[in-house]
């Protein structure tokens, strides 16, 4: 892969699963209209980067005016490839997210979610995102809040070492982002599916604990987000 990919484990190594946890995540669709308050990408040129297996290539193609999806993990980007093959408007790239084969001020809309941007250490792919979007273009990124909600707990249960929230917010805020805190949910179709998505998603120890204290009958799961963003 690319020199400077960074690892995703849960969908490099569980992307069936993973595909499960897309489908559950935010069913209300409050991310995406987070998104769209600060940017509709309406007529635009968008750039999902960090993109993975291309499950919002799709949705954004449908209205944006040319949609590209960069990803730096080859099985990752050519079920991407795939997914997207009958859409004209959509391009999958090989790429990182401190280098984009994409020219200068050539995107309007940058998507990051879940993918390089978690706080400090992402300063060389913000300076790429500043490269590429024209002026008025939008970043936003989208990252778990560890300090609300259900999943957000069992978040800061499992990787303690990980910056905290007010290490983000302190982090984000130095380079000039917004936050737009977001209470969504889990919603899945089977306690199988649900059990499958937490146990790629926290440490098993974790996933262990929260999933024998969880009662059977449960479907949903209220989970905090940020979206942080910032104009050009």
């Amino acid at each position: 892969m690319p020199d400077g990919t960074r690892p995703s484990p849960n969908i490099w190594h569980h992307t069936e699963a993973y595909e499960v946890e897309n489908r559950a995540f935010d069913p209300d669709g409050l991310v995406e209209d987070a998104i769209g308050s600060v940017r509709d990408w309406a007529g635009l040129d968008v750039l999902d980067l960090g993109c993975g297996s291309g499950f919002h290539l799709r949705r954004f193609a449908g209205a944006a005016r040319t949609v590209t999806g960069v990803e730096p993990h080859p099985d990752l980007r050519a079920i991407a490839a795939r997914r997207t093959r009958r859409l004209a408007s959509v391009t999958v790239l090989e790429g990182t997210a401190q280098e984009v084969p994409l020219p200068e001020a050539s995107v309007d809309l940058v998507h990051s979610r879940w993918a390089y941007f978690f706080g400090p250490g992402c300063e060389p792919g913000l300076a790429e995102v500043a490269r590429l979007l024209r002026p008025g273009g939008v970043h936003v990124v989208v990252d778990n809040d560890s300090s609300r909600s259900t999943f957000g707990g069992w978040f800061a249960r499992g990787f303690p070492d990980l910056p905290g929230p007010e290490a983000k917010r302190a982090f984000w805020g130095s380079v000039g982002y917004r936050r737009i805190p977001v209470l969504t949910r889990w919603s899945f179709e089977t306690r199988q599916d649900l059990e499958s998505v937490v146990s790629i998603e926290l440490p098993t120890p974790t996933a262990r604990e929260v999933l024998a204290d969880l009662p059977g009958t449960t479907l949903e799961i209220d989970y905090a987000v940020d979206v942080w963003w910032r104009r050009t």
